[in-house]
């Protein structure tokens, strides 16, 4: 199927793409070009983090001890941060835990999940704090 322009059908009524015109540059051998398109350039820390839904990162950080809302957030020193102190977590609690006897393991399985939780709840409030104090500034 020949084309009348470049980038328009030869049967404008009948084609389902959009009439798209392009504009050409002349080269100095009679050739014609695209216009140069302009640089692209990769979006700051801020610009990621004010992009990113906070109730998204609140809610992936809910999620105990996994720090998922800061990975959604592109911020791996705070993920890491949350998951060495996971770790630390239950490194302790396993390692406190191995000479209990049968009635203080309810106890040390209840302090382990009310760090785990705390945890959550730190970096759920930080996660969506860290949005709001990054929005005005972009």
């Amino acid at each position: 199927m020949a084309t009348s322009a470049p980038g328009l059908c030869s049967r404008p009524k009948r084609c389902p793409h959009p009439r798209v015109e392009q504009q050409a540059l002349q080269n100095g051998d009679g050739t014609t070009s695209s216009p140069p398109l302009p640089p692209v350039t990769a979006p700051s820390r801020d610009q990621i983090l004010a992009a990113s839904a906070g109730w998204v990162a609140v809610v992936l950080n809910v999620v105990p001890g996994l720090g998922a809302g800061y990975l959604y957030q592109r911020r791996w020193r705070a993920y890491w941060i949350t998951s060495a102190l996971a770790t630390a977590w239950f490194v302790a609690g396993a390692a406190l835990g191995q000479s209990a006897d049968a009635a203080t393991e309810a106890q040390n399985q209840l302090v382990g999940l009310v760090g785990l939780v705390a945890l959550a709840a730190v970096t759920a409030t930080e996660a969506g704090l860290a949005v709001r104090r990054v929005r005005p500034r972009v």
